[in-house]
């Protein structure tokens, strides 16, 4: 089950980049930009995470986090405070409103990121400790152990990250553009052929002996899925797009 995220936010450029690298990640994102939606949000979509901004149309981010800890359906609710005032006093004051945690903007998405697991691990530690499974694999998120047909599968951390997308989106093609970006990040640069050489360690991993059914599915002109292939079909070893 995907976790999910309420973004509140009035700033539109902020949203838009935290919800394509929250989304990049694997949540559910729903946002608002008004102070007075956010409490009804809350209680129509059960969010895992509120990242509130303090400075809101309508009531303010403080006034929204202390209303949701007086409520009973929402006083559990994880909540990152955003602001840009940094002073002591306003992270007190953030924090004695409810905040689980404070940030000061401008700050990058991936710390953010970083900080909603790790409240997530510290108040949800269910959330954080999900498994992924498809056909005879299986993986434990909060342990990295994966398993096939009952036997470990060994990986390096990067062939980790690209099953797990994989994983987390299974029958969905995907170019060797899209896992450079979702894998190795958008501002990291890596020739496509990575994504070939990685594909093949990982096909090696999930079946060293060469005896059981392929799970990644070479799609022409197009990319990788993780996909059952049918016994006997044998996959190119790249899309072939080049």
């Amino acid at each position: 089950m995907e976790t999910k995220v309420l973004l509140v936010e009035d700033e539109v450029a902020i949203v838009t980049m935290l919800r394509y690298n929250l989304e990049r990640e694997g949540f559910k994102v729903y946002s608002t930009g008004d102070g007075d939606e956010a409490v009804g949000l809350v209680k129509a979509h059960k969010p895992d995470v509120i990242v509130l901004d303090w400075m809101l149309p309508g009531m303010s981010g403080v006034d929204i986090c202390a209303e949701l800890r007086r409520q009973e359906e929402t006083k559990t609710v994880p909540i990152i405070m955003l602001s840009a005032r940094g002073e002591e006093s306003d992270r007190i004051r953030g924090l004695d409103a409810g905040a689980d945690d404070y940030m000061v903007k401008p700050f990058s998405p991936s710390e953010l990121i970083a900080r909603i697991r790790a409240v997530l691990r510290r108040l949800r530690p269910a959330l954080s400790e999900k498994t992924l499974s498809f056909s005879d694999l299986k993986m434990d998120m909060g342990t990295h152990h994966i398993t096939r047909a009952g036997r470990d599968v060994h990986l390096s951390p990067t062939e980790f990250g690209l099953l797990r997308y994989l994983m987390e989106h299974p029958h969905r093609v995907f170019s060797r553009e899209q896992l450079l970006d979702a894998v190795w990040g958008h501002d990291i640069y890596v020739e496509l052929r990575t994504v070939d050489v990685h594909i093949r360690r990982l096909r090696k991993g999930l079946d060293p002996d060469g005896k059981l059914p392929e799970l990644i599915r070479t799609v022409r002109s197009a990319g990788y899925a993780l996909e059952e292939v049918p016994a006997g079909e044998k996959q190119p070893e790249t899309p072939g797009d080049d």
